[in-house]
């Protein structure tokens, strides 16, 4: 499923990434030859008055065999384009600027083709080597949640498809952005993907709502990971180290590696980041109703008290576990419609309503984790539109999510602390160095 911006966080007029077009050819590599032919001839110590002796040599040679010369490199182009959220396989070949009927016949019936084109996610990468005419000689296409690349190539008998495992290569990337309208707005501005975004929003839920709580002039900066192939970017990696500044205050995150293989999120001095509980079910949305005592209900229209938090958004939005958890209840409960009951710690527990369904595998008993999809956005129930009614519960008692005192997960220990000041103090130079790339910019 793509990932759609929400319009609350998203830029209105996004960056539009436009093709490079790489062109090789064997001309140029033919004239330097010559030109360094001649400079060699320019500087040959023999003087003009120097006497020479010449003797006369003849030599019977065969008649050379003429033969076509070979089509220039010339005539060969290379062309990119990343995928955008309204592309499908014949406008993204059309970018490409390929004109080949034959070419979009096979691509329109292969069955390989077809399977990838409904995996086209936005920001990926394809390339297309072209003849002068449009021609299609080769394509190839990332394939999603593979190190790989399906490429369709030309031969004699037409086209051909196979898979190329890609050699990735992981690069390190700092950058910088200030928030102007929104957060997907500064991180297009600055060329920063969708999904290093997304893990920015995550790392920070804890302490930023990003619902609420973002301001015109709030700065970041991130240190991340690409993986690329042959000097193209690939996919984003894992963010690692981020900065940001909200309402004048300034969080930190570095990503530190446990010896099991897995890691987390921490800040300078050594606090975990992880929140026991997450503060928005949703990544991203917009709050239509508070917790109130009194409200209209928008149904019923009587007076009667709201215990939960309503969050506006479209039908089949991923719905999220704020915490570790049980699963208590997950069916169809009157007013509620479909409901998801979690159990947490202790005296904790957590309430989804209206779902339009359930994830894979969610049923009473199930165990989940924090951050995962245990559901999605609908209208089921007492519902006038579709949104999630969130409830946060206290001894089954309903809570304000947005006001109750969250608790925190566990810092490191000090045994572990030198070792992770090792590991951050490079990913601190670079979060500095990014900053004051950031004021530089503003200045």
């Amino acid at each position: 499923m793509h990932f759609k911006k929400n319009r609350i966080l998203a830029h209105s007029n996004p960056v539009i990434e436009r093709p490079i077009l790489l062109r090789w050819t064997t001309v140029g590599l033919v004239s330097f030859s010559v030109l360094g032919m001649v400079a060699a001839f320019a500087t040959s110590p023999i003087g003009a008055d120097r006497q020479i002796p010449q003797i006369s040599i003849v030599e019977q040679l065969a008649t050379p065999i003429t033969s076509p010369i070979q089509p220039a490199s010339s005539d060969t182009f290379f062309r990119e384009e990343r995928v955008q959220r309204t592309d499908t396989v014949s406008s993204l070949i059309a970018r490409l600027g390929v004109v080949d009927r034959e070419a979009s016949d096979f691509l329109r019936l292969n069955p390989k083709v077809q399977a990838v084109s409904r995996q086209l996610r936005p920001g990926k990468l394809v390339v297309a080597k072209t003849g002068r005419n449009g021609e299609l000689h080769s394509l190839y296409f990332p394939l999603n949640g593979k190190d790989a690349t399906l490429l369709i190539e030309r031969n004699e008998g037409g086209f051909v498809t196979a898979e190329h495992i890609q050699n990735l290569e992981i690069q390190t990337i700092v950058k910088s952005g200030e928030i102007r309208s929104s957060l997907f707005g500064a991180t297009d501005a600055a060329g920063i993907p969708d999904a290093i975004a997304t893990q920015l929003a995550e790392i920070f839920a804890g302490e930023i709502d990003f619902h609420r709580d973002l301001r015109k002039g709030d700065h970041f900066s991130l240190v991340y990971e690409v993986l690329s192939s042959y000097g193209q970017a690939m996919r984003s990696g894992r963010i690692l180290s981020a900065e940001f500044t909200n309402n004048h205050k300034t969080y930190n995150a570095y990503w530190f590696p446990s010896e099991e293989n897995k890691g987390g999120y921490y800040t300078a001095d050594g606090k975990s980041l992880r929140k026991a509980f997450l503060r928005s079910p949703l990544e991203f949305s917009r709050i239509t109703s508070g917790f109130t005592n009194a409200r209209l209900h928008p149904v019923l229209q009587t007076w009667r008290a709201h215990k939960g938090v309503d969050y506006g958004a479209p039908t089949g939005t991923k719905v999220r576990s704020v915490a570790d958890g049980i699963v208590e209840v997950a069916g169809h409960q009157g007013g509620y419609g479909n409901l998801i009951v979690l159990r947490h710690q202790g005296i904790y527990s957590t309430a989804y309503g209206h779902l339009s369904g359930f994830a894979t595998g969610i049923k009473k008993g199930s165990r989940v984790s924090q951050g995962d999809a245990i559901g999605y956005v609908g209208q089921t129930g007492l519902a006038s539109g579709p949104h999630l009614h969130y409830e946060f519960r206290i001894n089954s008692q309903q809570v304000n999510p947005l006001a109750v005192a969250l608790p925190n997960a566990i810092p490191l220990e000090s045994s572990q602390l030198a070792r992770y000041k090792n590991h951050i103090a490079p990913l601190r130079v670079q979060l500095e160095l990014a900053a004051q790339i950031q004021t530089a910019s503003i200045e």
